[in-house]
């Protein structure tokens, strides 16, 4: 195998996404601008916002004078969505928009997906064999599918964006694990190997700025960004939803555990708190560093799994995984209340 495929794009990437996330931090009214940041946000105003522009300008150029990739109408459509995502999310990073406007965006870039072709209309069947959606007349549910599915992936992505170099770190490991999955002979997709280890080298040049203490953040940009690639690559990629849902069983866990306490304390289900996993460990005094070690070396070891797994496998991991996590945001949150009170 020629590694230098896909070895060459992703220092490219990395390079360039580090090379304009310093650029951005030598620009005094970038550097010294009072950022927004809210009640999921520990940060003060004045670091940056940028590092997703950064991933998003660099993740593009690099598809695009990449030698050996055809730009077929996904990848084009993937390019396209991710465009959308920055001019979008760089508005929300200047003035914080209502949920519903967000909610509307990300209904109108499921739609852009499926003009392009972007589209779920296959689910493997952990019994065995593969279930297949018609496209005439199940259109509709085929676009909701989709939707939630990217509506899921982008929102559980954002809700990990609240410590640094955290929403960075699990990213990189779910989009290397979409690059070794496809790999894979009984998969065979390098395209998609191309795409995502793109995506891990923007990753990788945008950690070195924002691990503790971060330098820059990714604000809107960039986890929209983060999650919207995760949500395609899984689609695109021959439907590897099952596989991406176990790697990042953990944030999505979260979001879900945090959905239900806002509900049980009756607050709207999108306000911005710190009930997140990350903030109760927090609490109970993990520094920054081993919150975000301790969850790569879990995503990790998931990843591990979901890459040996078959169908019947991944079910069960995901399972296992959920109940697990479930658990333990369980006894997290009890010692929480404790040293609170």
């Amino acid at each position: 195998m020629r590694w230098e495929l896909f070895l060459t794009p992703f220092i490219e990437a990395f390079l360039l996404t580090l090379a304009i996330g310093t650029a951005f931090l030598s620009v005094p009214s970038f550097r010294n601008r009072t950022w927004r940041f809210g009640a999921r946000h520990g940060k003060v105003g004045h670091v940056p916002r940028l590092g997703g522009i950064a991933m998003v300008v660099a993740f593009a150029l690099v598809l695009f004078i990449h030698p050996s990739l055809v730009i077929t109408k996904q990848i084009l459509g993937l390019i396209t969505g991710s465009a959308l995502v920055l001019l979008f999310g760089f508005w929300d990073d200047i003035i914080e928009l209502s949920w519903k406007t967000q909610v509307f965006f990300q209904a109108s870039l499921a739609m852009i997906l499926f003009i392009f072709g972007i589209r779920i209309v296959s689910l493997p069947n952990p019994f065995g064999g593969i279930w297949t959606f018609p496209s005439e007349g199940f259109v509709i549910p085929i676009f909701g599918m989709l939707f939630i599915w990217l509506f899921l992936t982008m929102n559980a992505m954002n809700l990990l964006d609240g410590l640094d170099g955290l929403c960075g770190s699990v990213t990189f490991v779910t989009l290397m694990t979409i690059f070794f999955l496809s790999l894979k002979p009984e998969v065979n997709q390098p395209p998609i190997a191309i795409v995502a280890i793109v995506g891990a080298g923007a990753v990788a040049g945008f950690f070195v700025l924002n691990a503790p203490p971060a330098k820059i953040l990714a604000g809107t940009v960039g986890s929209m960004f983060l999650g919207f690639l995760v949500a395609v690559l899984a689609v695109i990629a021959g439907t590897k939803i099952a596989t991406a849902l176990l790697v990042l069983s953990i944030p999505i866990a979260d979001a879900v555990w945090v959905v239900g306490q806002r509900i049980r304390a009756g607050v709207p289900i999108f306000r911005p708190d710190r009930r997140h996993l990350h903030y109760r460990l927090r609490d109970l005094g993990w520094s920054e560093r081993k919150i975000m070690g301790a969850f790569t070396v879990v995503t990790s070891f998931i990843a591990f799994i979901a890459l040996n797994t078959q169908a019947v496998g991944k079910l069960f991991a995901i399972i296992m995984v959920l109940a697990i996590v479930f658990v333990f945001l369980f006894v997290v949150e009890r010692l929480t209340v404790r040293t609170r009170t």
